[in-house]
Parts: C-alpha cells; structure tokens; sequence
C-alpha cells in the first residue's frame, strides 16, 4: 500500500517538473526570440533611410563629397565637427550622413550576433547573423573602394547591395517574430486550409528574382556611365521598363493566385493562415502602384513626356537638375523598389513556412523535403 503511494507520488513530481521545465523551456524560448527580434527588427528598420539617404547621394551625384576614406577631411569619421557637415553644403551632409548611417547599422549588426550566439538556440540562425554582419562590412567596403578609386561600376556594385542587405535583414526579423513561430507547419502534399498551394510557392520566388532582376536594370540606368552609347541607354531603358510590367504582372499573379487558392480550400469560412499569406501580398499590389507612379515621375522630372506638346503647361515645366522635389521623387522611386524586395521575402516566408516542412526541433540545422534531409 505504501509502495503504491509512494509511486503515485513520485508520479506526481515527475510530471510536476516536466510542466515545469516545459514552463522554463517555453519562456527562455520567448526570451530569446525578444531579443533577437529587437535587434534584427531595428536592423532592418535602419537599413531603409541608409538605403533612402544612399539614393540620395546618387542623385546628386554626391559620393565624392568627401574625397577621402575611412575618414572625413583628415577627421576620424565620428570626430568631424557637427557644425560642418549638418550646416555645410547639402552634398557633404547626405554623403558624410551615409557614412554615419552605415556606422550605426553595423553596431546594430554587431548587437544582433551578440544577442543570437549568446541567446538563440537556432544553429542557422546564428550563423546568418553573422553573415548579416558580414554582408553589412561589405557594403562599407565598397563604398569606401568608391570613394577611394572614385569608379562608377563600384557605386553600381554598392547601389544594388544596399537592398540586398536590407532583403536579407528583413529575413532574419521576420524569423524573429511569433508569426514564424507559430505557423503551422504542412507538407508539401498536404491540401488542407490553410496551406497555399506550390504554384504560390513558385510565383514568390519568380516575383523576387524579378525584382532583384529590375533593382540591378534600375542602378545601370541610375549608374550609367558617360561613354554610355545613346543606343545602349535606349536599351537599358526599354529593358527596365519591360521588367517593370514583368514584375506588374507577377504581383498582380500572385494575389490571384493566393485569393484562388482560399476559394478552393478555406472554402466559405475564413482562415487566418490564408490572411497571414494574404497581408503582404496586399502590401505588394499597394506598393506596387505607388511604385509605378513614382515610375512615371521619375520619367517626367528626368525626361518630360513624350507627349508634352498637348499640354502647355507640361510644355512649359523645366526639368530641374538636383531641384528637391525632382530628387525626392527619383530616390523615393529607387527606395520604394528595396521595399517590393523586401517584402517579396516577406511574402516567401509567409508561403514557406507554411508549406516547407521543417525540422521540428528549434537547435536543427536540418530541412526535410519529402524524406530528403539537407543540413
């Protein structure tokens, strides 16, 4: 009887402890995706207005502002007298505040590795952190062999790395965040709501390479140098522009596609993974239009319209060069571009983690696919 009681108790502890380890277990966990999400959400947060700021500096043709590197005029970068720079002229100010952008995303690169190898239990994680951190110093070298060799095919180089950086950034807050978390893991068979479909799957990735593939077109053309042919610049921008409804077309794909498959499997009721995957690709098709009207003023303070001459007021508009709102207008198309990236990653992760089944433990490194392990 004794014996019977005494097991019963130890029972009773053991399964005590094991809520209470799961407590611990779940906390630590909750801790630890705080933190990291802090620094990788501030990060990414940061990484826009040196993207903006960056766009800046090609539009007024401002990277050599400041002709030397790593310092400024002779100063240490950080020791440049304020008064100088943020009251000098305007080409010193976004050159030197690019400088110092880029300064403060790095420290934040370095608090995002300090927080995922002390903290995170994800071995990939950890290792893409460093390769943030990585990719971040590499941005800053090439801006400074700009400078340095002062070569325009550098600054091109540069230009499309920034929103690469910042795609690669937004991946690691978004797996940072409760959504990743949370999500109900499918396979790739598997047809229940929910679950988007493979075609999605494939429209994603087709829609980032697209826009990869138009952020590279747009920095030749932002980028072109002056022994440029008149010919080869006519075909730069014939081929931007065709990538322009390429992309068009896939967001637009995209959201039908999404949209068909909650018809055919949600059926009437809603389902909450269908609007997870359905939030960023409304995000896309509402940046996509304001990306195309920025498109077409940045046509019109660049080039005027074709058509000028059935309006006299258009007849009679001056292109501005470096005139702020002409400016403001062609960054803002640059910058906006880096958010169609951004958020096509966005978009990935929604679909894939829904869809690709991966390993269940938090410390594996290992993706299953239809009983193929890749580690």
């Amino acid at each position: 009887m004794n014996n019977s009681k005494d097991i019963s108790n130890k029972n009773k502890a053991q399964r005590e402890n094991a809520i209470e380890s799961s407590d611990d277990i779940e906390k630590n966990f909750k801790v630890t995706i705080g933190s990291v999400r802090l620094w990788s959400t501030l990060a990414t947060l940061f990484i826009f207005p040196l993207i903006w700021v960056g766009g800046l500096v090609t539009t007024h043709d401002a990277g050599m502002a400041v002709p030397d590197w790593p310092g400024t005029y002779g100063y240490n970068l950080f020791l440049y007298p304020i008064s100088t720079w943020l009251y000098g002229p305007f080409d010193l100010l976004i050159e030197h505040g690019h400088r110092l952008l880029g300064s403060w995303v790095g420290l934040l690169a370095i608090g995002l590795n300090i927080a995922a190898w002390t903290t995170e239990s994800r071995k990939w994680y950890r290792w893409a952190s460093l390769g943030l951190l990585f990719a971040v110093i590499a941005q800053g070298l090439l801006g400074g062999f700009r400078v340095v060799l002062d070569e325009r095919t550098i600054a091109m180089l540069h230009g499309c790395g920034g929103p690469l950086v910042f795609a690669f950034a937004s991946f690691l807050a978004i797996a940072a965040s409760p959504d990743w978390r949370n999500a109900q893991q499918g396979s790739w068979r598997e047809t229940r709501a929910g679950v988007p479909s493979r075609r999605v799957w494939k429209a994603s990735w087709l829609l980032l390479i697209a826009t990869v593939t138009q952020l590279i077109l747009g920095a030749q053309l932002r980028h072109a140098l002056p022994s440029t042919s008149p010919t080869a610049f006519m075909a730069m921008v014939h081929l931007h522009l065709t990538f322009a409804a390429v992309v068009t077309i896939l967001i637009l794909a995209t959201a039908v596609l999404i949209r068909t498959d909650f018809v055919h499997r949600a059926g009437a009721g809603d389902s909450s993974e269908f609007a997870r995957i359905r939030t960023p690709s409304n995000w896309l098709v509402g940046l996509l239009f304001i990306q195309l009207g920025l498109g077409l003023g940045t046509w019109f303070v660049n080039y005027a319209l074709p058509w000028s001459g059935l309006s006299p007021t258009v007849a009679q508009y001056a292109i501005a060069a470096k005139g702020y709102w002409e400016s403001m207008i062609v960054t803002a198309h640059q910058a906006t571009g880096s958010l169609l990236i951004s958020l096509s990653v966005w978009l990935i992760c929604r679909v894939g983690r829904r869809l690709v089944p991966l390993a269940d433990s938090q410390t594996s490194s290992t993706i299953n696919l239809d009983n193929q392990r890749i580690s």
